[in-house]
């Protein structure tokens, strides 16, 4: 088992990574990029691969032993009881056309519990921070979910899949629904910072469909630790593998689920 002590080592290596990733990104933003498609508008460039290969050596330097998920390449499966997850580039498709609604995403799981959570936001200037069961921060500041509890004064985030899927309809589906409920709806193209925007309280609550780990691990802490709840679209305990994210600021988990399954 690890302690407290550990943990911190984890946390502060972890956030060293992330920033390394970030000063990478920033660096390269302007560089011409090669673009690969994994779908119809599911694009990875050579920044990305680049990007995750600097973490995973940067961890494996580290923590050799540790096992590391990413969305770039191949699990580093161990028999260690660490897991890093990681999203090099959270928001591709923003970096391609420079829109800097982009993050670097490190989650560390132990036992299969996410423990620690970093989002940089490496163009914003702004790094979301937690550690389980010790609070959420932005750039070393605490923050705490919003306090609205009425839709009607709500202003909330969202996602769509790449694929023109069943989801991708009924989510257009829920967008009108809640944007014709609330003060308004946005779609940022980063479910990382859309969590931590929540957890800070610029948003009173996401939801998205078809996610991966790595998009969620660390956000999904984040949001815990800054007083928020999270679920899947069935009001169940989140589940990392799920695909399906309901985070809010607990007032409105009831009305949003209400919502969201009056379309599903």
């Amino acid at each position: 088992m690890i302690n407290n002590n550990g943990l911190i080592h984890l946390y502060h290596n972890a956030v060293d990574i992330s920033k390394a990733a970030g000063d990478f990104i920033k660096r390269n933003a302007s560089e011409s990029l090669k673009i690969d498609y994994k779908g119809r508008a599911n694009m990875v460039t050579q920044i990305d691969k680049q990007s995750e290969q600097l973490i995973r050596d940067a961890i494996s330097e580290r923590y050799p032993e540790h096992q590391i998920l990413g969305e770039e390449s191949a699990d580093k499966a161990t028999d260690s009881q660490v897991k890093w997850i990681v999203d090099p580039v959270d928001g591709t498709t923003n970096f391609v056309h420079n829109h800097h609604m982009v993050a670097v995403s490190i989650g560390i799981a132990i036992d299969d519990e996410m423990m620690i959570g970093v989002v940089n936001c490496p163009f914003l200037n702004e790094i979301f921070t937690a550690i389980k069961n010790q609070g959420a921060y932005l750039n070393g500041r605490k923050i705490q979910v919003s306090t609205v509890n009425s839709m009607e004064n709500g202003l909330f985030g969202t996602g769509f899949p790449y694929e023109l899927n069943d989801h991708f309809y009924k989510n257009m589906e829920i967008f009108k629904k809640i944007y014709e409920n609330s003060q308004g709806v946005r779609r940022g193209g980063s479910a990382a910072i859309d969590m931590c925007y929540t957890a800070c309280g610029r948003f009173d609550g996401f939801w998205e469909f078809d996610l991966n780990p790595w998009d969620i691990a660390a956000g999904s802490l984040i949001i815990q630790e800054a007083g928020g709840q999270i679920c899947n679209f069935s009001g169940q305990a989140f589940d990392l593998y799920d695909g399906e994210v309901l985070a809010t600021n607990r007032n409105l988990q009831k009305p949003m689920l209400k919502m969201i399954n009056e379309i599903l």
